[in-house]
């Protein structure tokens, strides 16, 4: 489909794309931070997520699912537009205090605003992330209706929220507060419109507390099981505790997906929703020794931190391990998606612009460039020849200056920093799936020929996307 796509916008023809005779109502509920492993449908049991694991149960789950960069806003970006963030001018989570004006540009075409010229009631619950200026408003990017935050974060309690235009103080949990107001939308929604609802929560972003009591009781006891205890300098007990709080967030996040989930059943609104279930990206604790997602810190005691170097500050470890790139993913489709699948194949947040715009129907406009795929063929089980290879991007301005690209095929995984000598890495994921063993300076045969291969991809990948770190990547290919 997306090919076709192509060859029209060539001939300079307008698409639409045909829709079931009934639109599915959509709803896209994304968290922040939450990665894989603590995900219920990945098989993680040191917490309960029966509300995930309920949406896996009923629709699929994706255990190959990828952000196109591991933080905030460019993620964010690339889910709106199916762009790389490069190619938006968004690099790194957007700082406010010095990234000022900066956001997404009103030009490119989001799917919220596809959706809504198309006949779909649109809204916004939560974490936009993506410009804080009027023009840069959720409501001038495809969403009638927005409550929730613009900026990067918030405090987990007694939030300040803005809704109808107006900034106030809500009381108590956001994680609640946000789910309620996306459920009094469905109750009080124009019935006669099928809706697309975002639902963006910021949980469980640091800081992981305060959480309701009954969230905190599933994890207060919890001693858990870490994933690197004896690497050299862990400060083990700080992963410990970090862990139990990260998990109690990941636990209230679950709880208001079950009070979300029970009203679309209320409402005789779940046999045609379509529901997804994803974060923006991975995260560490205590993966590879580090915390957060592709702009880690290490969690080592003082004496064990690496040296800070010109552009990468004291305690950074910018990184594009799986564990940041990966992302959770189930989605339930009734009557399309076949119940309790695993699907194994490779998709990412930049496939959301021409999935949805193709469910839903809507018109794309002459021009419109497009990353990702329509992953109908994947959720219809009628996929053929899916090619599992996956691109992505960082280019970390926060706290470090890289140049991170990265490739990687279901075997072997290439991620080269052109802004640093020395930060290059090669995992052959099918032997080392936990990214233990760094074979760049392997002078095997086999291994130089795939490293060849995979820097042959990137370089292509970056000359397509005319990527501002060419410069640099050139220069080093030449070495």
């Amino acid at each position: 489909m997306l090919t076709i796509l192509r060859v029209l916008l060539g001939f300079g023809f307008s698409t639409v794309a045909f829709a079931a005779p009934s639109k599915p109502n959509i709803l896209f509920i994304l968290t922040d931070d939450q990665a894989p492993w603590a995900f219920g449908p990945s098989g993680y049991k040191q917490v309960k997520t029966p509300h995930m694991d309920r949406l896996a149960r009923e629709g699929a789950y994706f255990p190959n699912a990828f952000t196109p960069t591991p933080v905030c806003s460019p993620a964010r970006a690339g889910i709106m537009t199916s762009r790389y963030g490069t190619e938006l001018g968004i690099f790194d989570w957007i700082n406010p205090s010095v990234d000022k004006g900066l956001g997404l540009d009103g030009k490119i075409p989001t799917w919220p605003r596809l959706l809504q010229q198309s006949g779909y009631a649109t809204a916004l619950f939560g974490k936009w992330h993506l410009g804080d200026l009027p023009e840069q408003h959720p409501t001038k990017r495809g969403y009638d209706t927005f409550v929730g935050f613009l900026g990067g974060g918030s405090p987990p309690k007694n939030p300040t929220l803005e809704k109808n235009g107006i900034n106030e103080k809500r009381e108590g949990f956001i994680v609640d507060v946000v789910a309620d107001e996306a459920i009094a939308w469905l109750r009080q929604r124009d019935a006669s419109k099928p809706f697309a609802v975002s639902l963006h929560f910021r949980e469980p972003h640091a800081s992981y507390l305060p959480v309701r009591e009954e969230d905190w009781a599933k994890v207060k006891d919890l001693d858990p099981v870490i994933p690197n205890p004896d690497y050299p300098g862990l400060d083990v007990e700080r992963v410990k505790r970090l862990t139990r709080e990260y998990l109690a967030s990941v636990a209230a996040v679950d709880r208001n997906l079950g009070h979300v989930l029970a009203a679309l059943d209320e409402l005789k609104l779940t046999a045609n929703t379509l529901v997804i279930f994803t974060s923006d990206h991975g995260y560490n604790m205590g993966h590879h020794a580090l915390q957060h997602k592709g702009n880690a810190s290490w969690m080592l005691k003082q004496e064990f931190l690496p040296p800070a170097t010109p552009t990468i500050s004291l305690g950074r470890r910018p990184n594009m391990f799986d564990t940041s790139v990966h992302i959770p993913l189930a989605i339930r489709w009734p009557g399309v998606v076949q119940p309790g699948t695993v699907n194994p194949h490779t998709l990412s947040h930049l496939d959301w612009f021409p999935t949805l715009t193709a469910i839903a129907g809507a018109t794309i406009p002459v021009g419109t460039i497009i990353r990702g795929r329509d992953v109908q063929p994947l959720l219809r089980g009628t996929a053929k020849n899916w090619n599992d290879d996956f691109y992505a991007e960082y280019s970390m301005r926060h706290g470090a200056q890289v140049h991170m690209r990265m490739y990687r095929t279901p075997d072997w995984k290439l991620i080269r920093d052109f802004n640093n000598e020395g930060r290059d890495e090669l995992y052959h994921l099918a032997a080392d799936p936990d990214e233990t063993r760094n074979l760049i300076a392997d002078g095997s045969p086999a291994v130089k020929q795939i490293l060849t291969d995979l820097d042959a991809r990137i370089l292509a990948k970056m000359e397509e996307l005319k990527d501002p770190a060419l410069p640099q990547a050139r220069a080093r290919s030449r070495r």
